[in-house]
């Protein structure tokens, strides 16, 4: 039976890093300063921004965020952004998505100052990664990053593959793998013969959406299963929900060497690395003011 490789527990650790690191950073006058902005009342939308703000009060970064009604215009939010790219006490930006249909998403992120984009998104910061130069980098695939660097997983020479290639984490997590030169493949909805391609995988990643699509055939002995995937599934029979991941974790548990649970695997590390590039984006600003 697999090892879980526990987000849950690492996130945990390093928030009451973070939290020590802003407790000594606050000696130059003002806390980090995160702001989350929401449109509309997504119930999804609405849990991950409490979840989001909880964290921050937990490690002493200020949360500093909107909330707009659903019929907010571009206009508005555009000024929202740019008044927070001008405020010395914002040093995250963060466009919670999806937003409402009428709003143009990618013009909104890629109006966030750069220096200052919590979410790693924006075209600056993904050409960064592409160079391989210091920036801020995308939550969800820096999150998977830390966690395999964590439980010591070797990389170097490895055969990993991306099945999902989204600009949120398949895009950017394949060129963070193959820059701790792992051999990567990407597969997506257009590949042949997945199966094939999955069990070829000493790394296997999944950020597709689709609940409990990576099934035991498809993953070869031994390999190590990040599952990036949180679909909520109802039981017709009871009514309940729960949630699951892309990948069916009784059956490939039982395969891989390591693997995510789903909850309790990536998504707390995607909201610890969120808070990590709130820090890293106050800790650059600070050297910055120095000089």
């Amino acid at each position: 039976m697999s090892n879980l490789l526990d987000g849950k527990g690492l996130a945990t650790r390093m928030q009451a890093e973070l939290a020590q690191q802003v407790q000594t950073l606050q000696a130059t006058g003002r806390p980090p300063g995160l702001a989350v902005l929401m449109v509309g009342d997504n119930p999804a939308s609405a849990a991950y921004v409490r979840n989001k703000e909880q964290a921050c009060s937990k490690v002493g970064i200020a949360s500093l965020g909107q909330h707009f009604p659903s019929d907010a215009t571009q206009t508005q939010l555009a000024q929202a952004i740019d008044a927070l790219n001008q405020d010395d006490r914002v040093d995250g930006i963060l466009v919670q998505l999806p937003l409402p249909e009428h709003l143009d998403a990618v013009t909104l992120l890629n109006q966030i100052d750069p220096d200052k984009d919590a979410d790693g998104l924006h075209p600056m910061n993904l050409g960064r990664l592409v160079r391989g130069e210091a920036g801020l980098r995308s939550c969800t695939p820096a999150g998977v990053m830390r966690l395999l660097e964590e439980y010591k997983i070797e990389l170097k020479g490895k055969q990993a593959v991306v099945l999902g290639r989204s600009i949120l984490v398949g895009k950017p997590i394949a060129l963070m793998l193959l820059e701790q030169d792992a051999t990567v493949i990407m597969a997506h909805s257009r590949s042949q013969d997945l199966p094939a391609l999955t069990r070829s995988a000493d790394i296997l990643v999944v950020a597709v959406g689709r609940p409990n699509l990576i099934t035991a055939e498809m993953v070869k002995p031994g390999a190590v299963v990040v599952d990036v995937g949180i679909n909520r599934v109802v039981n017709p029979a009871t009514g309940k929900g729960k949630l699951v991941g892309d990948v069916e974790f009784e059956t490939v548990q039982q395969v891989a060497d390591w693997i995510t649970p789903v909850p309790g695997g990536i998504g707390p590390m995607t909201v610890t690395m969120l808070l990590h590039n709130t820090v890293w984006s106050y800790r650059q600003r600070v050297e910055r003011m120095r000089r």
